[in-house]
C-alpha cells in the first residue's frame, strides 16, 4: 500500500518577508518550514503504518530549492521517501495550478491513501485537498480527528459543535486531517541523519507532461492589486475603575458599535 502526503514549504511568520516587484513574495529569500498543519498529516500517515498497515510513505511538495527542508522533515517524521516538483515556471501559481501540479505528481507516483493537512499555515484556504481529490476523481473525507484504514477503506471520525460523524470512504481516497488529530512527534536526532538518506526524487512541469502556461502567475485567476505592511499595533485604553469602571467599558463598547 502506498500512502502520499502532500506538504507545504512556508515562510516562518515571524520572519521579515520580501516581495518582488510582481507583488509576489520572495520564497527564496526567507527562512521557512514545513507548515505545522502539514506536521499532523505526516503524523497520521507515520501512525497507521506504526499500528501495522503494510505502507510506504511518500512525501509530495511543490516548491522552490528550499522546499527540500519540508520534505526532509517529513522525512525525519518516519515517511519512506520524498518527492519535489522544481520548477520555476510554478512561480505566482494559485491553488488551481498547484492542485492540477499535485495531483499529477501523486499519480504519477502511485497511491491508494492521499493524507492531507486541512489547510496551509501561510494562505489558509483549506480548498487544496478537495481540489486535489476532484482531479484525482477519488471520494474526499475532510477535517477528520482521526482515522484509521481497514478493508480497503479509510474511516474518520469528524468533530462539529453539536456532534461526531464517522464517515467512511473507499479506498483509493483522500483525507485532511485537522490539529485534533494528535500532537506531531518531534524528530529525534538519530532519524534527522537517518533522513539525508532516503531518496527524494525531482521533477519539472515536462517530467508531468504538464505545459507551462497552465501555472504561473499569468495563469492564475486571482491578482494581487496591492500590499501593504500591518500597521503597528497602538496602545490600549486603560479604565481605572472609580466607581464608574462599568459605565465607562460601556460607554467604550457603545462608541465603536460594539453594544
Amino acid at each position: 500500500m502506498k500512502i502520499v502526503v502532500p506538504v507545504k514549504y512556508v515562510p516562518e511568520p515571524t520572519a521579515t518577508w520580501s516581495f518582488g516587484a510582481d507583488l509576489l513574495l520572495d520564497r527564496g529569500a526567507v527562512e521557512g518550514r514545513l507548515s505545522e498543519l502539514d506536521e499532523y498529516a505526516v503524523e497520521q500517515a507515520v501512525r497507521l503504518v506504526e499500528g501495522g498497515l503494510d505502507a510506504e510513505i511518500v512525501a509530495v511538495t511543490v516548491g522552490p530549492a528550499k522546499a527540500t527542508d519540508a520534505l526532509r522533515k517529513a522525512l525525519a517524521m518516519g515517511a519512506t521517501s520524498g518527492v519535489h516538483v522544481l520548477d520555476e515556471a510554478m512561480r505566482g501559481s494559485d491553488a488551481l495550478a498547484t492542485s492540477l501540479v499535485l495531483a499529477a505528481a501523486i499519480r504519477r507516483t502511485g497511491f491508494d491513501l492521499v493524507v492531507c493537512g486541512m489547510a496551509s499555515t501561510d494562505a489558509e484556504m483549506s480548498v487544496l485537498p478537495a481540489m486535489v481529490a476532484a482531479r484525482l476523481e477519488v471520494p474526499q473525507v475532510t477535517f477528520a480527528a482521526a482515522l484509521s484504514v481497514s478493508g480497503g477503506a479509510v474511516t474518520i471520525r469528524r468533530d462539529s459543535d453539536t456532534a461526531s460523524e464517522e464517515i467512511t470512504a473507499p479506498l483509493p481516497a483522500l483525507v485532511s486531517v485537522t490539529d485534533q488529530t494528535g500532537e506531531a512527534r518531534y524528530p529525534a536526532f538519530k532519524a534527522i541523519m537517518a533522513s539525508k538518506k532516503k531518496p527524494v526524487t525531482t521533477l519539472s512541469l515536462a517530467d508531468l507532461g504538464i505545459a507551462p502556461t497552465y501555472v504561473g502567475l499569468a495563469a492564475a485567476a486571482t491578482r494581487i492589486r496591492s500590499l501593504a505592511p500591518r500597521p503597528p499595533r497602538q496602545a490600549g485604553t486603560v479604565v481605572v475603575d472609580e466607581g464608574d469602571g462599568a459605565t465607562r467599558i460601556a460607554d467604550f463598547l457603545a462608541a465603536r458599535g460594539f453594544i
